[in-house]
């Protein structure tokens, strides 16, 4: 059975759709949430890869803020850290990491017992677990395969936050086994190379690239702008 936990800090930054809902920054979110389900009538997009080309762009926070403001309508949600390099997602939630993805996926725990309820209604999380010393071996395996699909079985949207594609390949190796993926690059700070270069690597992967969400815009008092691929 999935564990609950206290709610000791809910000021992380990462929950903004959560801690304030009615900010421009979180329509925005809304705003990428709807573009999605709209992609959804083409073809179903119930686990979604968020990455960037580089550290540092938001990925987390983005991929923590479009979990919430799906499970805001009412969809179970899981929100997977599958950045096994440099995970972040307990910080934001403020919870264990001793049990995650890693010792769900050699086995050391079962996925129930893993998995954390959170105190915002509809949303689930599955930490990164202890850093493994290899992370795209576990993220390729069969046992990761048979996870996907019991997890697709179990819950309306999965989001993976996962390292900057760029920088080693688990985000490819996720994406292959998803329906979609998203980019998140940080305006005046992405170079235009590293971009196309982030965008072609996920090209060869079997989720197309639903958009990419350029973080840090000067637009009003917009912090995010996302732009359909």
């Amino acid at each position: 059975m999935s564990h609950k936990f206290s709610n000791k800090d809910k000021q992380s930054i990462g929950l903004i759709t959560h801690l304030d809902p009615n900010s421009s920054i979180a329509e925005q979110y809304r705003m990428i949430r709807t573009n999605i389900q709209f992609l959804s009538f083409e073809k179903e997009m119930k686990s979604i890869v968020i990455t960037s080309p580089e550290p540092a762009d938001g990925k987390s926070t983005t991929a923590t803020n479009l979990a919430i403001t799906l499970s805001q309508l009412g969809k179970k949600v899981l929100l997977i850290d599958a950045d096994l390099r440099k995970p972040s997602i307990h910080y934001t939630f403020n919870i264990s990491n001793i049990d995650g993805l890693t010792s769900v996926l050699t086995q050391k725990t079962r996925l129930e017992d893993a998995v954390t309820k959170t105190y915002i209604p509809n949303l689930e999380v599955l930490t990164s677990g202890i850093i493994p010393p290899n992370p795209s071996e576990l993220l390729d395996s069969k046992t990761m395969e048979s996870l996907m699909l019991k997890l697709k079985h179990s819950f309306d949207y999965i989001i993976f936050d996962t390292p900057p594609i760029l920088a080693v390949t688990d985000s490819q190796v996720i994406a292959n086994k998803c329906d979609g993926a998203v980019m998140v690059m940080t305006s005046g700070r992405t170079r235009k190379d590293k971009a196309l270069k982030a965008k072609k690597l996920l090209d060869m992967t079997n989720s197309p690239l639903l958009g990419v969400i350029l973080n840090k815009v000067d637009y009003f008092e917009d912090n995010y702008y996302y732009q359909h691929q």
